[in-house]
């Protein structure tokens, strides 16, 4: 063996664990861990890609026809169970 002091060896001298990433310059004041918060969400927010007011309107219109659809589906499930069932029980209409 050419280097006799093993890697444990070498990290002995500290005396100390090695600290985890950050924290050393772990900040404890609130504020300031909101101020970046924020400015982080303002900086995301920039890099989003807003729809045009054509596909707003096209998608607009994509989600009212298929929420007018489903809902169709849905009451005629209702009118069909709830007919089943007056007529499974004998209820007079």
């Amino acid at each position: 063996m050419a280097d006799d002091t093993s890697r444990s060896d070498a990290t002995a001298d500290k005396g100390r664990p090695t600290p985890k990433r950050g924290e050393k310059t772990a900040d404890r004041n609130v504020f300031r861990k909101l101020g970046r918060f924020f400015r982080e969400v303002v900086e995301q927010l920039r890099k989003v890609v807003y729809p045009t007011r054509k596909q707003l309107v096209t998608y607009s219109i994509v989600v009212l026809i298929f929420v007018g659809i489903i809902m169709a589906y849905i009451g005629g499930l209702d009118l069909l169970f709830g007919d089943l069932i007056r007529r499974a029980f004998g209820a007079e209409s």
